[in-house]
């Protein structure tokens, strides 16, 4: 999910809401999290498996034993090998991702939690994380957990997204608004 999209498909949620569901019941919630988490990241960080998710030139049944050979690969529980498998075969491989961070959010919820998505201009360290966190938890009244990732793009400064809630520090942001209002002048 790119950070311009702000909803959840409908059918990310239903797939996250069944996964979780099963999670819970299993005891597997705090597993299955982690598998989501290492899946996004891998498929955040890998070109290749973001060509298998989003080419039409595999068919379902590929992309399915594809993401299970992965998920296996990965050491994913069954549960999470199962679900990949299953969303691929189905025709879902492209909403994984999305299905990936709804299953976070409901888990992150269940805890008394919020998830936050951190875009940063450069990485950041373990005391800006900190920072960042104590703040969030200022505003939001509640822990929160950080998805981080970087685009140089933003030149500096950082773009956070707490559910439908954006805060944007980024330079690139801030060119924007100034040349926006001498466009106006």
């Amino acid at each position: 999910m790119t950070d311009s999209q702000a909803v959840v498909s409908q059918a990310a949620e239903r797939y996250a809401s069944a996964l979780f569901d099963l999670a819970q019941d299993a005891g597997q919630t705090d597993a299955v999290a982690a598998d989501l988490a290492g899946f996004r990241t891998a498929l955040s960080e890998s070109a290749d498996l973001q060509r298998l998710i989003a080419s039409p030139l595999y068919d379902a049944e590929q992309k399915a034993r594809a993401l299970a050979a992965v998920g296996e690969a990965a050491g994913f529980s069954p549960l999470t090998r199962k679900f990949l498998g299953m969303a691929a075969a189905n025709r879902r491989a492209d909403e994984l991702a999305e299905a990936a961070g709804a299953f976070l959010d409901m888990v992150a919820r269940a805890k008394g939690h919020s998830r936050a998505r951190v875009v940063s201009a450069a990485p950041l360290d373990a005391t800006e994380t900190d920072k960042l966190k104590s703040s969030l938890r200022a505003v939001m009244g509640r822990d929160v957990e950080l998805d981080q990732a970087v685009d140089p793009s933003l030149l500096a400064g950082l773009r956070v997204r707490v559910g439908s809630r954006l805060f944007d520090s980024s330079l690139r942001a801030k060119l924007e608004g100034l040349r926006s209002a001498m466009k106006e002048a």
